[in-house]
């Protein structure tokens, strides 16, 4: 499979070793609008083309996959141009989209051009993350009582500070949007679909258009309860980020910087023996966990257009954040529960300010 990257910021690198790092897999050609960018990422991948327009890129070479990793609020756009000129299959980075409706374009294009659509939802590959999820699909936590997920990093302004797009409502997103999206995923991912949300943000230490914290609770349909808490207040350097997963069963914690370790595995059914073999042998997978699952999940990607498999995450899978993000948001901004499946009025998130 060729791959191109349209887009060099900061998760580039990650993209560019998960592709070199793959039998089968070929980075052909890059491209970002600032040349030098570009020619930086391009001499890293090993002296592949760099180009500032892919238009150019996709028009002069041997393309299957195309991997967006622009900024947020552009990666509708840019999906649909190149899927709608080049009939390429789309690997798009997180979040899909900022707005329900770019989310909803992104997927009916995808299909009437009868190309693949995957959102990177990496994290889903952490081993300890892995592991719960089996737990899940063997009920071993019977009914439900709460998730939690808790993202507690540290982003001073100077990080906002970097590009004219970050922590803005068109282009980023806050905490929620950017940050929190792979754990509210993983969240939904356990504990089923949500059916309501109530939410407070707020902006305490940057000055930025959107929240640098927020707070949600969650009632899903299965009647358990949930909780989102995101910061990128943290200070002076990042906390954890971590999941955690209550039934009447067991209860499990996975902890670590990025859900990366896991610190209780609790259940009725399991020994101590089974308890402390399963600490032992996760308690840190991976230690890298900056690009460890992106490997993985395009490995998954190659799979599933050579033998016509199933997507982990789709676009309607990767909707389903979106849904939940902005349903947030709507919940912040009128101060009321909201009810899911619903059509945002309020919600700023891809919206200019």
């Amino acid at each position: 499979m060729n791959f191109a990257l349209i887009g060099c910021g900061r998760i580039s690198k990650k993209h560019i070793d998960a592709i070199n790092a793959i039998d089968g897999a070929n980075l052909v050609a890059l491209c970002d609008l600032e040349a030098e960018k570009a020619e930086k990422q391009a001499q890293y991948a090993g002296g592949v083309k760099a180009y500032t327009s892919y238009d150019e890129m996709l028009s002069n070479e041997n393309v299957d996959i195309v991997n967006i990793l622009t900024p947020s609020g552009m990666h509708p756009e840019h999906t649909i141009d190149v899927v709608k000129k080049y009939k390429k299959h789309i690997i798009v980075e997180k979040p899909m989209a900022l707005r329900l409706e770019d989310s909803d374009a992104m997927i009916r294009t995808c299909d009437e051009y009868g190309v693949r659509l995957f959102v990177v939802k990496q994290n889903r590959y952490n081993l300890p993350v892995s592991k719960l999820r089996e737990a899940v699909e063997a009920n071993r936590f019977g009914k439900m009582v709460m998730g939690t997920v808790r993202v507690r990093w540290c982003r001073p302004q100077a990080y906002y500070d970097q590009d004219a797009w970050r922590g803005t409502w068109e282009m980023d997103g806050g905490a929620l949007t950017n940050q929190a999206s792979h754990h509210i995923d993983l969240l939904e991912w356990m504990m089923g679909d949500p059916v309501s949300v109530m939410a407070k943000t707020e902006t305490f230490l940057t000055d930025v258009e959107v929240e640098d914290t927020g707070v949600a609770i969650i009632k899903f349909r299965n009647g358990a309860l949930g909780v989102i808490e995101a910061t990128t207040a943290t200070r002076p350097k990042d906390l954890e980020g971590s999941l955690s997963i209550l039934g009447e069963k067991g209860s499990v914690v996975i902890g670590g910087f990025a859900v990366n370790k896991m610190q209780t595995w609790n259940f009725i059914d399991s020994s101590e023996e089974e308890n402390q073999a399963v600490l032992e042998e996760f308690a840190e997978m991976p230690p890298n966990v900056y690009g460890f699952g992106h490997q993985r999940y395009i490995e998954h990607v190659i799979d599933c257009v050579e033998n016509n498999k199933k997507a982990l995450v789709g676009g309607l899978e990767g909707r389903k954040s979106i849904e939940l993000i902005n349903a947030i948001y709507e919940s912040a901004e009128t101060g009321k529960e909201v009810f899911l499946h619903f059509e945002p009025k309020r919600s700023k998130l891809g919206k200019k300010s």
